[in-house]
């Protein structure tokens, strides 16, 4: 078992890295556990066979930041060796991305019962703890691209360590970096802890917004209608 799981230690290093197709199996248990986390889980249909072809097309058509991107989290009680420093130097391409690790320090040991099953598939020793998914944006009004983040999770043994802000920060850094206007995402109104970690980061929940929504027989309806007029 991995010592990350059983070790006493209150400080640990944290890694955020671009995923790959290695990374799916943990990537699929993550939503799964994030649409259970949102009530959602009746309408959770994704296979690791679907997202991976999304994800990581194998004629490499949909390159990162470009398109659908993850950013996963692995967590290692042994600070990783090719880091030299807590943060490593931002990387001279726009569109290149040099992972980022961090020493955290923690108020309690971590007990994390599914060590095994979310062991790093890079045999680092680490534990993949969570995920970013966020794809391309557009605002006219500011007349620059963006990035909608779709997804955004930690599983439940790694919350309220600091680890939520060390992937959304990775992504707001990267946006910062190519120059976009915007990151956005959305947030359930009955979820206070998020909403106030949100605000605490510095973003601006709009509570004017309403999110609108064709899916499932509602939209396939357009197009049996334009069939008919066809």
């Amino acid at each position: 078992m991995s010592p990350a799981a059983t070790s006493p230690s209150r400080r640990v290093w944290g890694t955020v890295r671009l995923a790959d197709n290695n990374d799916m199996p943990h990537i699929h248990r993550m939503i799964r556990q994030l649409a259970e986390t949102q009530r959602l889980e009746h309408i959770f249909s994704a296979t690791e066979s679907s997202l991976s072809s999304t994800f990581f097309p194998k004629d490499g058509s949909r390159p990162p930041f470009k398109s659908f991107t993850v950013l996963v989290l692995e967590v290692t009680l042994q600070e990783p060796e090719e880091v030299s420093v807590l943060q490593q130097d931002e990387p001279e391409e726009p569109l290149a991305f040099t992972p980022v690790t961090r020493r955290i320090d923690l108020a309690s040991p971590v007990s994390d019962a599914e060590t095994e099953a979310f062991a790093s598939p890079r045999g680092t020793g680490g534990v993949v703890a969570g995920f970013v998914h966020f794809f391309p944006s557009f605002s006219t009004f500011l007349a620059k691209p963006g990035f909608h983040v779709e997804d955004l999770f930690v599983r439940e043994a790694y919350r309220g360590r600091g680890f939520g802000r060390m992937l959304l920060s990775a992504v707001a850094t990267q946006a910062a970096r190519m120059g976009l206007g915007r990151v956005e995402w959305c947030v359930l109104d009955w979820n206070v802890k998020a909403i106030k970690f949100y605000e605490e980061m510095g973003a601006e929940v709009q509570q004017e917004w309403r999110i609108c929504r064709l899916a499932g027989d509602a939209l396939l309806d357009y197009e049996k209608e334009a069939d008919k007029s066809g």
